[in-house]
């Protein structure tokens, strides 16, 4: 009787799992594995909304294993240390897992890789949580892609999304003793901060699938103009369940135009557009993939040389708790301390008043994302914020600059998304909402702060400063 190990990181469900499968094909007994090792991901460990997601997703992860008669084995160290123990304990001869594809992430799954075959075990990884491997797209002369649009072009035409596999069924699932409890992991805050994500969210299979449908349901018609309004459900809010595995882009494809064949009204002219926005997360792990440096460096090596304003701590305090003075940010800040996620218009708004109207260096921004993002995703992260400052692959010139009110007057005009977020300024006229100025104390006698800058004559600054760019 053949015993298989499955090492789950962020592959975190039993539909349409390579690794899984392959080991459940090709051996008598499968353990699933988890071990919790945030040191591995360097200098990138989980921030503490993406903790709180893990600790959800582990339980409905081992709800379900249990339920087909199986069990998630949980063990905390390093992973050759604990893989090594579990194979001679069950009598192992194989490892599978899905790759990972941050840079920390792949260094120590080679050296995990070498080490297992060392030692006489099979040791394979799988394609699992990506439409297409980073390296296999390239240019004509074999160059990583720089820009977004002809690499979207290839990936359409020369990559398809093959329909997902089925649920895993093992042989026998294998159970050791020995094993941890989930909440031994300590994922879970101390401080009970975390109401409003729980109300928000439900990490497992089950929640990926039930918001795939939300998603059918109430947003994928007119999605291409409405998934830019903050105010309405317009996005898929997938972003989470991607990001742990729970569901895969194939999952995603075929679940839509599935949903559509089985209701001729639903439409199909917005499946397209979709789709391209699954591809930017596949660009961005492209990029990450070729440019491993980008997490903590430019991508643009010019903008080594941008003056950034001295490090203002106070000024980012109140960028991070949603008290500018400008409501669109503000709400935007709020949305994302109390749900763990932010609309991602309002996204790109916010990361361009710190950069840019408050000329903070991106990091700053992008450490904080990192820490409260329930979908904190290395790739996504690097990528917007690099994009947004203009030091990014394709990215947007640093002179534009997203002007808060003006973004809030296009995709918020009736003030739903504002007044949702900052419920002392809900009952006033949507005029002010929009265009505070025109009466600040009545937002004042509310307790919401004057703007801390100026948005016309930071954008002046911003501009003046580019320009002095060699």
């Amino acid at each position: 009787m053949s015993t298989a190990l499955v090492l789950l990181r962020r592959d975190l469900r039993l539909d349409d799992h390579p690794a899984l499968a392959a080991a459940c094909a090709g051996h008598d007994r499968v353990l699933p594995v988890y071990i919790h090792a945030p040191g591995e991901d360097a200098l990138w460990q989980p921030g503490a909304a993406s903790r709180w997601w893990l600790h959800h997703s582990l339980k409905a992860l081992g709800n379900r294993l249990g339920e087909a008669g199986g069990e998630l084995f949980i063990a905390r160290g390093e992973a050759l240390d604990v893989l090594r123990d579990l194979s001679g304990r069950c009598g192992a001869t194989a490892v599978f897992w899905s790759r990972r594809y941050e840079p920390a992430a792949i260094a120590h799954d080679r050296r995990l890789e070498h080490a297992l075959r060392a030692e006489g075990l099979a040791a394979e990884s799988f394609p699992g949580n990506l439409w297409c491997e980073p390296w296999q797209l390239t240019t004509t002369d074999g160059k990583p892609y720089r820009v977004f649009t002809p690499y979207w072009r290839k990936l359409r035409a020369e990559v398809p999304l093959p329909p997902p596999q089925g649920t895993v069924r093992a042989r026998k699932w294998t159970r050791l003793p020995g094993g941890l409890e989930i909440d031994a992991l300590g994922l879970l805050p101390k401080i009970d901060w975390d109401r409003g994500i729980a109300a928000t969210w439900r990490p497992g299979e089950a929640g990926a699938a039930e918001m795939l449908e939300i998603f059918v349901d109430s947003a994928l018609a007119g999605y291409q103009q409405m998934r830019d309004w903050p105010g309405r459900h317009g996005t898929s809010r997938l972003s989470p369940h991607l990001h742990f595995g729970e569901i895969t882009p194939r999952q995603v494809w075929h679940g839509l135009r599935a949903s559509i064949a089985r209701d001729a009204t639903r439409p199909h002219a917005d499946l397209e557009p979709f789709l391209r926005q699954l591809a930017w997360r596949e660009f961005a792990h492209h990029l990450l993939y070729h440019f491993p440096d980008t997490p903590t460096e430019n991508f643009n090596p010019r903008f080594d040389q941008f003056h950034w304003s001295d490090e203002d701590p106070e000024a980012i305090r109140r960028w991070q708790h949603g008290r500018t003075g400008v409501p669109l940010i503000d709400a935007g800040m709020r949305e994302l301390w109390h749900t763990g996620w932010m609309h991602n218009r309002v996204r790109m708004v916010v990361a361009s008043f710190l950069s840019k109207n408050l000329r903070q260096h991106w990091l700053h921004g992008a450490r904080w994302f990192w820490d409260t993002l329930v979908d904190a995703d290395l790739a996504n992260n690097t990528m917007g914020w690099q994009w947004v400052a203009g030091s990014g692959a394709d990215a947007a010139p640093y002179f534009r600059v997203f002007n808060p009110y003006t973004q809030a007057k296009r995709f918020d005009p009736d003030a739903t998304y504002i007044g949702r977020w900052i419920p002392e300024l809900a009952d006033l006229p949507v005029r002010l909402l929009l265009e505070p100025w025109r009466d600040p104390a009545a937002l004042a006698a509310r307790g919401y702060p004057a703007p801390m800058i100026d948005v016309s004559a930071s954008r002046d600054a911003a501009l003046t400063a580019w320009k002095t760019l060699d």
